[in-house]
């Protein structure tokens, strides 16, 4: 437990600016409330209206910032104020910034902000996800966990999922699959949770099976799939995980992640995000996005160690 007490103990909650309902800032308090840690409510705002105001002098353009600045300090505050917080300390903050991303990962790496919180939009006509492009740059940018918040609630006993990428051999995979899975244990003490493993693995690829006829598909998934169970076993007792608590899967990540998140009525999925760019970064990023697109509880996602964000170097 004393883990997550020191690991969590700066807290970044983005505020929605078109919304009275800061799902993110009341996860936040719910995690503060656990780890006695303290809450930056964070707001960045802009206008183009203002922007483009050219017959106005610079100062007067800042005055009118300034001025719209403070109106959200108010608001937020009132916000602020209504929300029960069990004497956690909130402090808010409003800047004007035409990239809500960047701000927020300036926030992160300025403040050395330990886990970053946000809500997600929910698409009522299709009840998915709306993944927005600052949900795109915070998962890939932000240094620091980020915790995307759905209106899944956090019940006691509920279940924890954390999804590995089990028998790779890269050791970039390792220490991530065994970063997410501290992690996952962290919050099953902090949450009173149960943890359980998911792992995918792809099926036999289609031109193989057509081109190559006296390939024997059947024989190549059995041994995919006993290679995996028997990585996932041997992970799952590191961390003194049951096994009845493992499933090992073929499929798309996204679809293997969201049936057995359905099946187990998570509460949480934790994944990793690696931090390479390039294609591989895009293919691995695309897989975290469309895991969190189609999943109805928070989403933790957590960078591979040493990840450094694009952004550090700006702020040196």
């Amino acid at each position: 437990m004393g883990h997550v007490m020191e690991q969590y103990k700066n807290i970044l909650a983005v505020i929605d600016p078109s919304t009275e309902n800061q799902k993110a800032l009341k996860r936040a308090i719910e995690l503060a409330a656990k780890t006695q840690s303290s809450i930056t409510a964070f707001l960045s705002i802009f206008d183009f209206s203002y922007e483009m105001t050219t017959m106005l002098s610079s100062d007067e353009r800042e005055v009118m910032r300034q001025s719209v600045i403070e109106d959200r300090q108010q608001w937020l505050n009132d916000i602020i104020d209504d929300l029960p917080h069990h004497g956690i300390n909130i402090n808010h903050k409003v800047v004007w910034h035409n990239r809500p991303f960047e701000a927020i990962i300036e926030r992160v790496i300025s403040k050395k902000h330990d886990i970053m919180i946000k809500g997600t939009h929910q698409h009522d006509k299709f009840k998915s996800v709306i993944f927005t492009p600052t949900d795109w740059h915070l998962l890939r940018k932000c240094p620091c966990p980020v915790l995307l918040v759905k209106e899944h609630s956090w019940p006691e006993n509920g279940n924890i999922l954390a999804a590995l990428n089990i028998g790779s051999d890269e050791s970039e995979h390792q220490s991530l699959n065994n970063k997410i899975t501290d992690t996952a244990n962290s919050f099953a003490e902090l949450l009173n949770g149960r943890v359980n493993l998911v792992n995918s693995y792809p099926g036999t690829p289609v031109n193989i099976a057509i081109e190559i006829p006296e390939f024997d598909s059947s024989q190549y998934n059995d041994s995919m799939l006993k290679h995996h169970q028997q990585a996932m076993l041997e992970h799952a007792q590191r961390f003194g995980i049951a096994t009845d608590n493992t499933f090992v899967n073929e499929g798309l990540p996204e679809i293997v992640i969201e049936r057995v998140s359905n099946e187990l009525d998570a509460e949480l999925v934790i994944l990793g995000t690696i931090g390479r760019t390039g294609i591989s970064a895009a293919l691995i990023g695309n897989t975290a996005e469309h895991v969190i697109d189609r999943l109805n509880c928070d989403v933790l996602a957590i960078k591979p160690a040493g990840y450094r964000s694009p952004f550090e170097n700006d702020l040196v």
